[in-house]
């Protein structure tokens, strides 16, 4: 850390604990100053003891400052730290909280009357606007809708521009551009017949204010002298108009930023203006920081691999990470046969991190869409592992889910004694509610109910392949379990969420899932710039964690599935991939199917029934006792039997005969749950045939 006799003390006092590159951020000369810092680099702290240093070198007073961020979490956690720094009066808020509070006064002074009403949401507006042009609207297609008005707002396009600057960007939209665009004209007439603002609006307002009214910009830039901005890589166009209003003429601007933290550009953040900082500001000074402080070194080394894949004008401002904490763990990479298999070795891995002693809030399980949480949730339940899903719903809260369900439900009578594979009998209800198995729909929220309906043809899929004579019946009465396990109320738990969702935090321990080409990248990135995007959602994902990291895919999406998934193409440079070489931070696990009986590699033609045909003869006549006793156990609790022991399961139990509960519990599919209710039961099971054969 940086020791400077040669400072006053206040200031000294001020550094002190900072390193080199930050300390050189805090004592830049007044004007503007860009500071590039990598992930855990510790950027909010040098920015708060930034400030702290303008004020107490009276540089600046501390009602003189404006520090705007994203998020008012993040705007509260600079309030605190300059608080604990003894700085108080600094104004740290959000864009939109900044705009509102200096609307809200000068709107009666210059225009008369008070503030028009604010609207809480565009969706009711925006659901009238696409009535009116007599477009569907669903739910799913007002909230898209609502996204590109916002988009189009948030980049200043106007109705007649949105079809061409669409086309530019290559944005897929959930309607034609030209209905879109129909519809932003529309919204903006029953706005204003209204009376109503929105939240664009408020920027728009109040940069215009800035522009054309003298006295106002008088008396803003009077006040607030310099500005901060935090997160500048997320900065829209219309937002840095604002900006570019409230700075005039001026050049006290200090922002902070990282090129490779960019995965918002879908909403309209441009990254330019943190790239194109030194051309605009000629005297700028610009300092990188580079000295991670959050991750361990093994966990460095994979997201700098990771990044240094990338391409295109961003790269440029890569930065390369140093870790500064003592060495952890190697990451590790697994693959698994299909998502259940994965989501239970996850949940078994989250676990045994908190029976180790790491509290379940510091341990994440990470995805790239909401729709693949529901096997994480169900698997997590399975073993009683506490979680809180963050950034959506729940999966069997959602809407799209709640409706299927009543659907399915309704159809339990007609199902009854159909001769089709369950799989195919859900997938006709589903259709008949209005779904499309072939996925003909765009992105946002149509592709993320898509996505979710789909989740449940894959259970289907799975219950199918665990017991082929599975009804409707079961397959309901097991969502209705799953979705009473799910409601189960937890105050602190493992957090489950998609990896935008998980921008800006941190945790002790990462599960990273379902890294295969196709969901990272997603497969609706086409152009270079958007599987460039992908890349870096991957690069935060990975630096969201301290000290373990695990990566992981499941090479088919249901047990029995063709094993076709490749993994993503951002880890080839780990080995498995074409043109990667392999890496010691990472291990690989390679699918292998082994007998789970005897433990031996499987020929090809059992893999399917996952044991020799050696364990199988051996353990015949227990598997068949093994199975009566489920059907009984199945009857008198009202259940499926396959939610009491899978085929599978019994298999294993019946080829290995544990003798302990402890040796039951190594068998695959065996958890603590069943462990307890069930184990004692099946160890009878077992020694009353042991006993038969003496």
């Amino acid at each position: 850390m940086t020791d400077r006799p040669d400072l006053p003390p206040d200031v000294r006092r001020i550094v002190s604990g900072l390193d080199p590159e930050q300390t050189e951020a805090v004592l830049a000369p007044r004007g503007p100053l860009c500071i590039l810092a990598g992930a855990g680099t510790g950027k909010t702290r040098t920015i708060t003891h930034r400030i702290a240093y303008l004020v107490a070198t009276g540089e600046f007073a501390p009602q003189q400052l404006l520090a705007v961020t994203f998020t008012a979490r993040a705007a509260g956690e600079m309030r605190s730290r300059l608080r604990s720094l003894g700085v108080q009066g600094v104004q740290a808020r959000t864009f939109h909280a900044a705009a509102l509070r200096q609307m809200s006064y000068f709107w009666p002074r210059h225009f008369g009357g008070r503030l028009p009403e604010l609207a809480p949401s565009k969706f009711r507006m925006v659901g009238q606007a696409a009535a009116r042009e007599r477009i569907s609207t669903t739910t799913e297609t007002v909230r898209d809708l609502a996204s590109e008005v916002e988009w189009a707002r948030s980049c200043l396009i106007g109705p007649d521009a949105y079809p061409e600057a669409v086309r530019a960007a290559s944005r897929e939209t959930p309607l034609p551009a030209e209905q879109v665009a129909k519809v932003l004209a529309r919204y903006e007439a029953i706005k204003k017949n209204a009376e109503v603002i929105d939240f664009e609006d408020i920027l728009m307002s109040m940069a215009y204010m800035l522009e054309s009214v003298p006295e106002v910009a008088r008396e803003v830039r009077s006040q607030y002298r310099g500005f901060v901005v935090d997160e500048y890589q997320d900065v829209n166009p219309l937002q840095q108009r604002l900006l570019d209003a409230w700075l005039g003429e001026r050049d006290d601007l200090c922002v902070v930023g990282d090129a490779s933290q960019t995965i918002y550009t879908f909403t309209g953040a441009r990254p330019d203006y943190l790239l194109d900082f030194g051309e605009r500001f000629r005297q700028a000074t610009v300092v990188q920081l580079e000295r991670d402080y959050r991750s361990t070194p093994q966990v460095v080394a994979l997201a700098n691999k990771v990044i240094s894949g990338s391409t295109g004008k961003l790269s440029k401002a890569r930065l390369r990470l140093v870790g500064q904490r003592p060495a952890g763990p190697e990451p590790l990479f697994r693959t698994f046969d299909d998502e259940p298999s994965e989501a239970a070795a996850i949940a078994a891995r989250c676990k045994e991190l908190i029976d180790g002693g790491t509290a379940p809030a510091e341990i994440a399980v990470l995805f790239r869409i909401n729709a693949q949480s529901e096997v994480y949730e169900s698997a997590l339940a399975d073993l009683g592992v506490p979680y809180v899903v963050r950034g959506a719903e729940k999966f069997f809260e959602r809407e799209e889910i709640r409706e299927a369900i009543v659907f399915l439900r309704a159809s339990v009578r007609s199902a009854a004694g159909s001769e089709l594979p369950l799989d195919e009998q859900v997938t006709r209800v589903l259709v008949s509610s209005g779904w499309d198995p072939e996925g003909s729909v765009g992105q946002g929220a149509a592709r993320e109910r898509w996505e979710s309906i789909n989740a449940l043809v894959g259970l289907a899929e799975e219950m199918r392949a665990a017991d082929p004579a599975t009804t409707m019946e079961s397959f309901v009465a097991e969502l209705d379990q799953r979705a009473a396990a799910a409601h189960a109320p937890t105050i602190q738990g493992v957090t489950i969420a998609s990896l935008h969702a998980a921008k800006g935090l941190e945790w002790d321990a990462v599960m990273l899932v379902g890294l295969h080409d196709g969901m990272v990248p997603i497969s609706r990135a086409r152009t270079d710039e958007q599987i460039e995007e992908e890349r870096r959602l991957l690069y935060v994902g990975i630096t969201r964690a301290r000290e373990h990291l695990q990566l992981s895919f499941a090479l088919s999406r249901s047990p029995g599935g063709r094993g076709s998934r490749k993994q993503s193409r951002f880890l080839d440079v780990f080995g498995g991939g074409q043109g990667g070489t392999s890496a010691p931070s990472v291990r690989r696990r390679a699918k292998v199917s082994r007998c789970a009986g005897c433990g031996q590699p499987l020929a090809p033609g059992d893999a399917a029934a996952g044991t020799c045909d050696t364990c199988r003869r051996s353990g015949k006549d227990l598997f068949d006792r093994l199975r009566s006793w489920r059907l009984g156990v199945a009857r008198e609790n009202q259940l499926p039997p396959y939610v009491v022991f899978d085929d599978e399961t019994l298999a294993a139990i019946a080829t290995r005969a544990p003798s302990s509960l402890m040796g039951l519990l190594a068998v695959k599919g065996v958890g603590e749950t069943k462990l307890g209710r069930y184990g004692s039961d099946v160890l009878e099971v077992i020694g009353a045939g042991a006993t038969s054969d003496s």
